[in-house]
């Protein structure tokens, strides 16, 4: 792919962090609905919602990322549809606020650093700075993988 093409995607906060994820990705974003807890999932799976009448994942990006949740509980869920096995499923990704959906061009995502990032670097693409933030790109493939989501003996 060329060095000047330009992607879409949207912008949100978790833990004081500003994040993006591929708009295409996204289907939508809803106001926290109410999680049903499944007993025996790994703890940065809180269970799933109710989505017209098809269960979603929900995944803590906060518990998932590493970071500190504070006293905040997210208010709003990210739902991100992803292809497992040839069946297209969603996935309910945790936020404290969602922003806006931006244009960010692939030279402008710079490589993640070798430290003193406050995610692990295996879920990041790379940093972009917005408006004099940087903004950390989210590599949704790694993220929301099924190994991913179904480590620690959970199950998707």
């Amino acid at each position: 792919m060329a060095d000047d093409a330009t992607r879409q995607y949207l912008t949100f906060t978790l833990c004081g962090e500003h994040f993006a994820l591929p708009s295409l990705l996204v289907s939508e974003v809803l106001d926290m609905p109410t999680v049903t807890v499944v007993p025996l999932a790994p703890e940065y799976l809180r269970g799933v919602v109710n989505l017209r009448g098809n269960a979603a994942t929900v995944v803590d990006l906060g518990r998932k990322l590493e970071l500190e949740s504070g006293s905040k509980d997210p208010t709003c869920l990210i739902i991100v549809e992803r292809d497992y096995d040839g069946d297209t499923l969603a996935v309910a990704a945790l936020a404290h606020a969602v922003h806006e959906v931006v244009e960010i061009a692939d030279a402008d995502i710079a490589p993640p650093p070798d430290m003193g990032l406050a995610v692990p670097t295996r879920f990041v693409r790379g940093l972009a700075r917005l408006d004099g933030t940087f903004t950390i790109v989210l590599d949704a493939d790694r993220l929301f993988s099924l190994e991913e989501l179904s480590a620690g003996g959970g199950e998707l």
